[in-house]
């Protein structure tokens, strides 16, 4: 007798992608001034918050076969110490195109510039040519963001992925998977460390997304009210109007 269970005449298979932003960084020094961004390295809470998410990932027994950054040391860190912790040895791949948004010269721009340029580009749906900080464009960062995307869909040599990448990226990725169409849905927070889960099959919008944002090193996120910008933005401000 044939125990195996039939194929679903309605569900179609799919792949899981697992997409995680990197864990903590100190974007400004204690007193608010601006360190250099893309060489930044994971701070202790990052560190912590990656490894709680490699016990989660343990715990439940996932295996990836695929994992790819961006190959600034905060996604490598992050993927790295997730593997590890989940005792899996697999070299992530670096896919430099998915960087985060591009900021500008912080100091060009005036006081009164500073919410919007902080905030703007993950307000509600930002227009295409709004800019992050003064630098890259919401288009631009969709523009190099979702090719790679689709690659990785038309690859079929894998079956469960990690992607560790950053916060606005993230947001392209799931907005993408959320209503087929190339946007940034700014609402969609991504808290340092965080996993989001989506099922993709082999039709071009055959996505499931099956939860955002879920952050390991505390759950229900209860005390929680200020988006990650909202914090830098605080941090910076402290060293702009330092006496």
């Amino acid at each position: 007798m044939n125990s195996t269970a039939p194929a679903s005449p309605v569900a179609p298979p799919r792949r899981r992608l697992y997409l995680m932003r990197h864990g903590s960084v100190s974007y400004f020094d204690e007193d608010g001034r601006p360190l250099g961004d893309s060489q930044v390295p994971l701070n202790d809470h990052g560190v912590a918050q990656a490894q709680a998410a490699g016990r989660l990932f343990a715990a439940h027994g996932v295996r990836f076969d695929r994992a790819i950054t961006s190959g600034l040391p905060r996604t490598t860190q992050t993927a790295e110490i997730v593997l590890r912790t989940a005792g899996q040895q697999l070299t992530p791949i670096v896919r430099p195109q998915l960087q985060e948004i591009r900021r500008g010269d912080l100091q060009g721009l005036r006081d009164e510039e500073l919410r919007s340029a902080f905030l703007g580009a993950l307000d509600g749906v930002p227009p295409a040519d709004t800019r992050f900080m003064g630098g890259e464009t919401v288009g631009e960062l969709i523009g190099r963001v979702l090719p790679e995307i689709d690659a990785l869909r038309a690859d079929a040599d894998w079956q469960c992925a990690l992607l560790v990448l950053h916060g606005a990226v993230n947001r392209v990725v799931l907005s993408y998977a959320l209503t087929g169409q190339p946007m940034l849905l700014g609402g969609l927070l991504q808290s340092p460390a965080c996993i989001n889960a989506l099922d993709v099959g082999s039709a071009p919008r055959d996505w499931i997304v099956r939860y955002v944002n879920l952050f390991a090193d505390d759950l229900l996120q209860r005390d929680a009210r200020a988006s990650t910008m909202e914090q830098l933005l605080e941090q910076y401000l402290k060293w702009r109007r330092r006496d």
